[in-house]
């Protein structure tokens, strides 16, 4: 435990000094990228940037719309991937792009089971969120619908990231105590968001 609370001050102090020196580009850039399928966790970069806010070297308004444009841009090349090449693209390059042909059907059957909303929620859901885009690509999902859902679920997310590190983000033990616990909140207000969901489109065809 030691090692890894080592391990991660190390790792936090040091994603700290490369935000702060790369600024709201940087930024948009490891959002981008991590909303693609490169696995890149968005905590890595969302707590240091909360905890410069909380310091006075970054604004907030800033933070918060580079990080959400980042996120529904890497979102949407993904989207555009699977809509533009379809299925051909993972059944030849799939392990490349970390998707093999059972990842690939599982996140089908979540998108296909849960409906558009599943872009919402599956920005919430680690393991989801690098993904999500690829099924609602392949299933031609209506292009404003994706980036209202993707949107609106990446700026709750990185807001969550943000104020954990502007209040906690200079205590490494606090951050890592209390990470678990808001990924777990984060997935119960997902499962509530889905019945919700669901309940409602009964109601709706129960009407009809």
């Amino acid at each position: 435990m030691d090692t890894l609370f080592s391990w991660f001050s190390q790792m936090l102090h040091w994603l700290v000094s490369v935000v702060d020196h790369l600024g709201i580009l940087g930024i948009f850039v490891m959002t981008f990228l991590e909303s693609t399928f490169v696995p890149i966790p968005s905590e890595m970069t969302m707590v240091p940037a909360g905890y410069l806010v909380h310091q006075g070297k970054m604004d907030l308004i800033s933070v918060l719309v580079a990080s959400i444009c980042g996120t529904v841009g890497g979102a949407y090349f993904n989207y555009w991937l699977a809509r533009r090449f379809g299925r051909a693209l993972f059944l030849r390059y799939g392990k490349y792009l970390l998707m093999p042909a059972e990842k690939l059907a599982k996140l089908e059957r979540f998108f296909y089971s849960h409906g558009a909303i599943s872009t919402f929620t599956g920005r919430l859901i680690p393991g989801l969120r690098h993904y999500i885009s690829f099924p609602a690509g392949l299933a031609q999902m209506d292009r404003r619908t994706f980036l209202i859902y993707t949107a609106l679920g990446g700026a709750l997310w990185v807001s969550v990231l943000v104020t954990l590190g502007y209040y906690i983000g200079a205590n490494q033990a606090l951050a890592m105590k209390y990470m678990m616990g808001i990924k777990l909140g984060i997935v119960s207000l997902v499962v509530l968001v889905v019945l919700g969901y669901v309940v409602r489109n009964k109601l709706r065809a129960a009407k009809s």
